[in-house]
């Protein structure tokens, strides 16, 4: 890692900006910004917009124009070196005679993964990284957790009263939280690549599963974890648009407007860790997890939960009304689930507060 001046620091603050401009639609890809130095001024910037379409870099290139050549190129994440859907980065800078490229942080994608940096040095070009890392790692924990293990990076949403409870003993639940907090999700849901739950909340609740935002241009796939296949085709979700995935143990299933997929039982239950093989196999970056105590509460004990993101509404709502999660086995101090919380802000009348699995 170089000594980096305040300069550099500003300049790969706006990088990641830029990249959070394309936070609902990179996908499979992931975000990135870069910008363009000479001489101390701006010359270009840009972001990546969409899987298909120029990287970041190019965009930054095309509107700095001959400008780039002699510039320090600021990037949140190392150029590519190989041919995708598009060409090289790496070959674009060192074409347009920019001089140095400071990277926030290396592509864990196995196809460029340093390479893509010791292709710029081997032409010339001064090269630095790791500055801004953790920021630059929090625009694409997803994108990260694919390239490193097959799966996807698992955020659980969960709304709650100031007693931990999520719903009447009658299971009614609208609303616990107000309007800004359920605004909010709305923002989660579209930056993910798939909304999943559990049959539980599906015949429960009816919910229809989808983005509710005029900037989203994407529906994320819909996810249902339901073991005997109790689904029916009268639900909301299958009338929306966009896919609808449900994993079953049940042989040979099949169901109206949905893809149906069999996977292995564990206990007479969906094996959850061949559910996210199988989303990571489809390119899902991210899963927005929204379910009721049953599932979130598997998926904490399988180790599947990065990330719990959690509303809390200043209100109370007794012992009988249900909790957060089902965490059998939970008997004693030492079996208790270790938690950072890394954020907590207020949204409207309640809280937002996120939280990582630190054992997961």
């Amino acid at each position: 890692m170089s000594d980096f001046g305040a300069d550099d620091f500003r300049f790969m603050s706006r990088a990641i900006e830029l990249a959070k401009r394309g936070r609902y639609t990179t996908h499979p890809n992931p975000r990135v910004g870069c910008v363009l130095v000479k001489a101390g001024k701006v010359v270009g910037d840009g972001w990546h917009i969409r899987a298909g379409e120029a990287h970041a870099e190019i965009h930054a290139l095309n509107e700095a124009g001959a400008a780039a050549n002699g510039a320090t190129a600021y990037v949140t994440l190392e150029p590519c070196c190989h041919y995708g859907r598009t060409p090289p980065c790496s070959e674009a800078l060192i074409k347009a005679g920019v001089t140095k490229v400071i990277a926030a942080m290396q592509d864990p994608n196995n196809k460029v993964s340093g390479s893509g940096m010791l292709q710029l040095q081997q032409a010339g070009i001064e090269t630095a990284i790791g500055l801004l890392e953790g920021e630059a790692r929090m625009l694409n924990p997803g994108f990260i957790r694919r390239m490193q293990t097959g799966r996807p990076y698992v955020r659980c949403k969960m709304a709650m009263s100031l007693d931990g409870r999520t719903a009447m003993a009658s299971g009614e639940s609208e609303w616990i939280t107000a309007e800004a907090a359920r605004q909010d999700v709305q923002h989660w849901r579209a930056s993910a690549d798939c909304i999943m739950t559990g049959i539980g909340t599906v015949m429960q609740d009816n919910p229809r599963m989808n983005v509710r935002l005029p900037e989203a241009e994407r529906q994320p796939l819909r996810v249902v974890v339901d073991s005997k296949l109790r689904m029916t085709a009268d639900r909301d979700m299958l009338a929306q648009t966009g896919q609808t995935l449900v994993f079953t143990c049940e042989a040979d299933a099949t169901l109206a407007n949905a893809e149906v997929m069999t996977v292995p039982a564990i206990a007479g239950r969906v094996d959850l860790h061949a559910v996210l093989d199988e989303l990571g196999r489809r390119q899902i970056n991210e899963v927005h997890l929204e379910s009721g105590a049953t599932l979130s509460g598997a998926m904490l004990q399988a180790g599947l939960v990065d990330e719990l993101l959690i509303y809390i509404a200043p209100v109370l709502m007794g012992d009988a009304a249900r909790g957060l999660f089902h965490l059998p086995g939970l008997e004693r101090m030492a079996d208790r689930m270790p938690l950072e919380i890394f954020e907590q802000r207020q949204v409207g009348h309640d809280w937002r507060l996120r939280a990582r699995i630190l054992n997961s």
